[in-house]
């Protein structure tokens, strides 16, 4: 396997040779200063996590835990400069993030406000957890023809690494990516991350990331079929390959089919870490894990209808985000609350989408999605473990006037599973809120 140095290298050479033999965009380059562009996003956000059966991994008692709360104010900013004139255009960026907790968080521990200790809990049962936090960090970037190449703190979205950004702040990453489109329709990458830092982590590296290098390419056949390759070797962690295949066929006017598979298969070395104890036989030799997922849409007009169908296959669950893999990295159809990654599991959705465009209200839509998961392999169990969630989300995005872009989420999840997949081997039967309140503000 190539090194992200030379995969790098290998494109930036690419880029230089053909450059003068397409347009580019640093050709179209207008400056430094003068495509430079600036934002913060101002997030209220409240997570609350009911677990109506928790089973306590210390005693084995079920209890009930009425309160595991999370609320706060943050202030995402994000400023890009252009690239300066020439064959060879440089920049600069810089992304970061300021909270306040509101109320007391007491519980908090959801992946939204970090905790003193290491989230050790007091006297009380209760955790102790920061009243405000600041984090952040810059890259510099560089660009010949239509290939860039950047280093520093970055927000990723790589199916095989992707940082998490359904908290208040994103996950960053530090490290070099470089892309390429210099193939009509084609884009290539290729990087190395050496320091991960989760949603609720003052430390820049709090994942302890050793060395992460992916590459992977995207490619439009036409304007009905895309598909793309990722690959990822973490260093004492897993390797991890994706697929992913999505095609949409026009049926009439505002009807139409789309189809969208995705696979992962994941390699895990002995000294990996576990996202969760009851992935199932974390401590095999030789863990591995297949999990695909298959859905089809069909759309008319303001409505659509969603069925999927999902499975694992291997001798463990799909397993992420502790292994500083991305805390987002599962492009996978069955992922709400639970991701229904079980080992040996198979699961089937339903889901009903209204985009209520159409009846008066634009930016309003409406989710609702039905998941049942059966025939899970459970650690310490000869019974096959079952979950089922129940999930619907409301958001509506302001259109036009001062206030446009910001946008209002509401996201309720009904979660059971069957008494042997509690939370002592997974999450446990839950009733979760999320509520969302995103205002982006452009400074330039």
């Amino acid at each position: 396997m190539l090194k992200a140095q030379q995969l790098t290298l290998a494109v930036l050479v690419n880029a230089a040779l053909i450059s003068t033999a397409f347009a580019s965009e640093q050709s179209e380059s207008k400056g430094f200063v003068e495509d430079a562009e600036g934002s913060v996003l101002f997030r209220t956000g409240y997570i609350n996590r009911d677990k109506t059966n928790y089973i306590d991994n210390d005693t084995g008692a079920v209890k009930r835990v009425t309160d595991t709360s999370s609320a706060a104010q943050s202030a995402i900013v994000k400023l890009e400069s252009g690239f300066t004139k020439g064959i060879i255009g440089f920049g600069a960026n810089v992304t970061g993030d300021a909270s306040f907790k509101l109320g007391s968080n007491d519980n908090a521990g959801n992946g939204m406000i970090p905790l003193h200790n290491g989230g050790a809990k007091d006297a009380n049962g209760d955790v102790d957890a920061y009243n405000h936090w600041a984090r952040g960090g810059a890259s510099v970037k560089a660009r010949v023809s239509n290939t860039t190449v950047e280093y520093g703190t970055q927000v990723l979205d790589l199916p095989v690494l992707a940082s998490n950004t359904a908290r208040m702040v994103p996950e960053y990453f530090t490290g070099v990516l470089a892309k390429s489109r210099e193939i009509e329709n084609l884009e290539l990458v290729a990087g190395k991350f050496t320091e991960n830092q989760y949603s609720d982590q003052i430390n820049t590296d709090g994942r302890h990331l050793d060395n992460a290098i992916v590459w992977g390419a995207k490619y439009k056949f036409n304007d009905q079929l895309n598909a793309s390759y990722y690959g990822l070797d973490s260093e004492d962690a897993l390797e991890r390959h994706y697929i992913n295949a999505n095609y949409t066929l026009p049926l009439a006017e505002k009807r139409s089919l789309n189809v969208d598979f995705n696979g992962y298969h994941t390699e895990w070395d002995e000294q990996a870490g576990t996202y969760s104890s009851t992935i199932g036989n974390k401590n095999v030799d030789g863990r591995s894990n297949s999990i695909w997922s298959l859905a089809g849409t069909l759309n008319q007009g303001a409505h659509s209808v969603m069925l999927a169908y999902q499975q694992n296959t291997g001798n463990t669950g799909y397993d992420y985000g502790e292994n500083a893999d991305g805390a987002q990295s599962i492009y996978v159809a069955n992922s709400y609350l639970s991701d229904f990654v079980g080992n040996h599991e198979k699961s089937a959705q339903v889901q009903y989408n209204l985009n209520f465009t159409d009846y008066g209200v634009p930016g309003l839509n409406w989710t609702s999605a039905f998941v049942y998961g059966w025939d899970i392999k459970v650690n310490n169990s000869a019974k096959e473990g079952q979950e089922r969630e129940f999930f619907n989300q409301v958001k509506y995005t302001v259109q036009s006037g001062f206030a446009k872009e910001a946008s209002l989420r509401v996201r309720h999840s009904y979660y059971r599973a069957s008494d042997n997949y509690q939370a002592g081997n997974y999450i446990g039967d839950t009733n979760e809120w999320r509520l969302f309140l995103d205002i982006p503000v452009k400074l330039f």
